[in-house]
């Protein structure tokens, strides 16, 4: 078997088992990277590939200008390919074992003070559909993927319990997350001039179709310039949700639940960005 068919079997593997097209879009141009520069030196036989191989693309990437957390994603994804490739028998030894991540230094969340996500709600406030979005970002700490999968029957806004529910599909985890009184207002706000639409998504254009990640983060980066602050992007919105949740004394297993983080120890990580936990645990929702 050739190292590119190989590469297919690998991508029907991960298709198999459900990861993520975004995972796996990012897997197969590792790989297909991989297997092109093995194919210069002559490899094409994943049994002939050895460690030193391997080595040397790594050092290849980094003479290339990829910075040490791309190299170590590459990393990643070559030990996992040849680990699917002993798992399946196609080779007897895996020369990825071998494989060292190089070193980096992981930059801290970045999370928006009060009077920068005042700002940020200040230089918005003109657009109402904006406005909405940004209000569900920063009171319920959502991904940008799932606010724009969004659908109007997602979105409950009256009753005892106003909530917005993420459903399960790749990349995100079901659950429901509560909504404050800001974001409620901002929603019913924004749904008083949504278009009319077939569409089903929360979030449209004004020609009625839905809005796209891209567009939603095209349009709050600009209001992030106009607002004046620097250095932030949309998913420091969700960081900080999680960091201002932990410090007001929610629960460590709510907020991880709330999140939609797989482990609760990605949520213990937000712990050493907490100065302080106003009171001890409770389980009500705290408004920005």
């Amino acid at each position: 078997m050739k190292l590119s068919d190989a590469r297919q079997q690998f991508i029907g593997h991960l298709k198999g088992r459900s990861r993520s097209s975004a995972t796996i879009l990012a897997y197969g141009k590792d790989i297909e990277q991989l297997v092109d520069f093995l194919n210069s030196k002559g490899i094409e036989d994943p049994s002939q590939v050895t460690t030193e191989d391997l080595r040397d693309f790594m050092r290849k990437l980094g003479k290339e200008n990829y910075t040490p957390k791309s190299v170590s994603r590459k990393t990643n994804s070559t030990k996992t390919f040849f680990k699917f490739l002993k798992t399946s028998n196609i080779i007897e030894s895996d020369p990825a074992v071998g494989l060292e991540h190089p070193t980096f230094e992981n930059k801290p969340p970045r999370m928006l003070s009060k009077l920068e996500y005042r700002a940020l709600r200040d230089a918005a406030r003109g657009d109402i559909r904006m406005s909405a979005v940004i209000e569900l970002l920063l009171q319920t700490g959502i991904r940008i993927g799932e606010l724009a999968k969004l659908t109007v029957e997602d979105v409950r806004l009256e009753g005892e319990n106003p909530h917005i529910y993420i459903r399960p599909e790749e990349g995100s985890i079901e659950r429901t997350v509560p909504l404050t009184k800001s974001a409620i207002e901002a929603v019913k706000r924004y749904l008083e001039i949504r278009p009319k639409t077939q569409s089903k998504a929360l979030f449209v254009t004004k020609t009625g179709r839905p809005l796209l990640v891209r567009n939603i983060r095209t349009a709050i980066d600009r209001y992030f310039r106009l607002a004046g602050i620097k250095g932030a992007k949309v998913n420091d919105l969700r960081h900080t949700w999680v960091v201002h949740q932990l410090e007001s004394g929610l629960t460590l297993s709510i907020v991880s639940k709330l999140a939609g983080h797989k482990r609760v120890s990605t949520t213990e990580r937000y712990l050493a960005f907490v100065p302080s936990r106003t009171s001890e645990d409770k389980i009500k929702l705290e408004e920005l």
